[in-house]
């Protein structure tokens, strides 16, 4: 079983949440926290992009960015607009995007777990991102951006979580992007004591989103025992069933030397190519939508390419394209650090590919979006997928709740 207890959180009065509670650390630029701050002093922006208030130039990752971030954590307590539930709790979080909703339960995820596999991954960490979240949670003394986990969803937990969202919430609002939150903070024994018992079934959690900040923890939590508050971090775990993967799709800004008509010579030797009459994302796995040369259209693997089935990463529609087309015939070797290569995520609409796509004379490709089940296979299987395979929708507000270790 895992490992999924409740904790005293912090968490802004219900009037002030939506003032307070901002999207992640890595959604945007400094110019943009820098606004975002300017126009509201009260928000968490000011934590975990401390570089928003500092003067024009400064980097995000020196020692007084740091120092800047544990001054405006500070300031938010002290203001009162961060407050410690007296008990522990765990929190329903809910948010609805259009159509889509997704309920789960926000705790404490264990360091122990993560280091035994129990939380498993799909992703490499980059050594300087990672780096960047230990200087930054040790800094603070808080895990203040939750780690979005899945595990395969239980009934027993599913009736748990429902008993709990046919109550009045304790927060509910709609932030500027359209996007509702809503949170329940599940304060009884008795209801505490069934979540954290129903959690002897799961077997394993997985990092849906949030690798650096989850290693940045361990790393920080590690040899401590369970009575040390580090030993364990902020996470929201949703059942499989109720999350939803959106494409994450490439342009590749050059063609590589070769001509529109040799590329797409070389590309019916694999594909059978549909003109299309405009933008049209995939609606089945092995088929791609490229733009190039101003139009659109679809590419569906010939019977004759093996599309490795029974292996866990070959089989992804991701690995597809990059070891059948993007290496061999536009030479992008290693997508983590080729330059002429940008992934854009599908919430962004085919438009985006297409306007970068022309910027450049390039091409741009628009995937079908990697399922969970996938997502889960490659974990269990103990490798990793390649790089910008999943792009999750809606993100996970940080300070609706947040766990403090040290004062």
């Amino acid at each position: 079983m895992v490992d999924f207890s409740a904790f005293k959180g912090w968490r802004p009065p219900a009037a002030l949440a939506s003032e307070v509670a901002s999207v992640p650390y890595d959604v945007l630029s400094t110019q943009e926290a820098r606004l975002i701050i300017e126009s509201n002093s009260k928000s968490m922006m000011r934590v975990i992009r401390p570089d928003g208030e500092m003067p024009e130039g400064s980097s995000l990752y020196s020692d007084d960015a740091y120092k800047q971030a544990l001054a405006s954590f500070n300031d938010l307590i002290a203001r009162g607009l961060l407050v410690q539930d007296s008990t522990p709790h765990y929190y329903v979080y809910a948010q609805q995007m259009g159509a889509h909703r997704q309920v789960g339960l926000m705790g404490l995820g264990s360091i122990n777990d993560y280091d035994n596999d129990r939380i498993k991954k799909h992703e490499f960490t980059r050594p300087d991102k990672e780096e960047d979240r230990v200087r930054h949670i040790d800094a603070v003394g808080a895990h203040l951006g939750p780690v979005f986990l899945s595990y395969r969803g239980q009934s027993r937990i599913d009736e748990l979580v429902d008993s709990v969202i046919g109550q009045r919430p304790d927060v509910e609002f709609t932030a500027d992007d359209g996007i509702e939150h809503v949170l329940w903070a599940v304060s009884s024994a008795e209801m505490v004591g069934a979540i954290h018992a129903s959690f002897s079934e799961v077997d394993a959690f997985y990092i849906a989103d949030g690798h650096h900040r989850a290693a940045a923890a361990a790393r920080l939590g590690k040899g401590k025992d369970a009575s040390d508050a580090r030993s364990s971090f902020l996470v929201v775990a949703f059942p499989d069933h109720a999350l939803k993967i959106l494409s994450y799709n490439r342009v590749v800004h050059h063609l590589n030397g070769h001509s529109v008509e040799a590329i797409m010579s070389k590309l019916e030797g694999l594909f059978e190519i549909e003109p299309l009459s405009g933008p049209e994302e995939p609606t089945t796995p092995k088929r791609f939508s490229m733009y190039i040369d101003g139009r659109w259209y679809g590419l569906s693997f010939k019977s004759t390419v093996d599309t490795f089935a029974d292996d866990a990463v070959l089989s992804l529609d991701v690995s597809l394209l990059q070891n059948y087309v993007l290496a061999p015939i536009f030479g992008v070797e290693d997508p983590r650090t080729d330059t002429g290569i940008e992934f854009v995520g599908g919430i962004r609409g085919l438009s985006t590919l297409s306007e970068r796509a022309d910027k450049n004379q390039s091409v741009a490709f628009s995937m079908y979006p990697t399922s969970m089940q996938e997502l889960l296979s490659v974990a269990d299987s103990g490798t990793v997928m390649p790089p910008k395979s999943t792009w999750f929708e809606p993100k996970l507000r940080t300070g609706m709740v947040v766990n403090r270790f040290r004062d």
